[in-house]
């Protein structure tokens, strides 16, 4: 009678198993679906609320059967080490072993697909928080895109402007460069002119000796052309 409760209690979980695989694979199936039409746009989000009462229904229902099997399995343990039984016979202890490894299968199955479908479920549910964000700030940057323009816009004026300035510092260094160098040249020949100056005064003096000849031979000849012309005219009138 054990023996037939475990082997139904086990066909039932199996079947449960199954279903309940298929449910988490239908709900990762469903929420990529969704992530589509999401980007498209053309199609509403799905609820999957009922998904998840199903979920929170289904995981009971194993919950339970895994106990039942699991006091099924202890009912054998005991009939197995109560009074009247070989201790020694093998075919009961394999018998009893199997169920227990069917039982520990099924739990640990049980476990993992539970624990994949609650990690599919906050993955999706922090996804689907990071779409609304996304599409709030979206709404929200509608709004301020003139705005966001004209900022632009005008900072592109300002760094237009601030490179004119540059341009127009450049030109004038480069001028008050240039004009440096010219007085720089200026007054290395200035120099260099008072040098030979002061270096030859000789032929400074020599300079102004010939120019006080040719003074004075200037006035003796006009001097001299003035006297002839007065004998001249005496002589004619005479």
């Amino acid at each position: 009678d054990l023996r037939k409760q475990a082997r139904q209690l086990e066909n039932e979980l199996d079947l449960k198993l199954v279903s309940f695989s298929k449910l988490c694979t239908s709900y990762s199936s469903t929420r990529d679906g969704r992530r589509d039409r999401y980007s498209s746009d053309t199609t509403p989000l799905l609820n999957g609320s009922s998904q998840d009462r199903m979920f929170e229904t289904m995981a009971v229902e194993i919950e339970q059967l895994l106990g039942k099997l699991t006091g099924i399995n202890d009912k054998m343990a005991e009939y197995t080490n109560s009074a009247g039984v070989p201790s020694l016979n093998a075919a009961l202890m394999h018998t009893l072993q199997r169920h227990r490894d069917i039982l520990q299968d099924y739990t640990h199955e049980f476990h993992k697909t539970k624990a994949n479908f609650l990690a599919i479920r906050e993955r999706e549910n922090l996804l689907g928080s990071v779409r609304k964000d996304i599409e709030s700030y979206k709404s929200g940057s509608g709004v301020n895109n003139r705005r966001t323009e004209l900022f632009l816009k005008e900072h592109e004026h300002l760094r237009n402007s601030d490179r004119l300035i540059e341009e127009t510092i450049s030109i004038a260094m480069a001028t008050k460069e240039n004009m440096t160098s010219q007085r720089g040249v200026l007054k290395s020949i200035q120099s260099k002119m008072n040098t030979l100056a002061n270096r030859f005064p000789a032929v400074n003096s020599l300079i102004q000796r010939i120019n006080l000849r040719k003074r004075r031979d200037s006035l003796i000849l006009g001097g001299v052309i003035g006297v002839c012309t007065i004998l001249l005219l005496l002589y004619a009138f005479h």
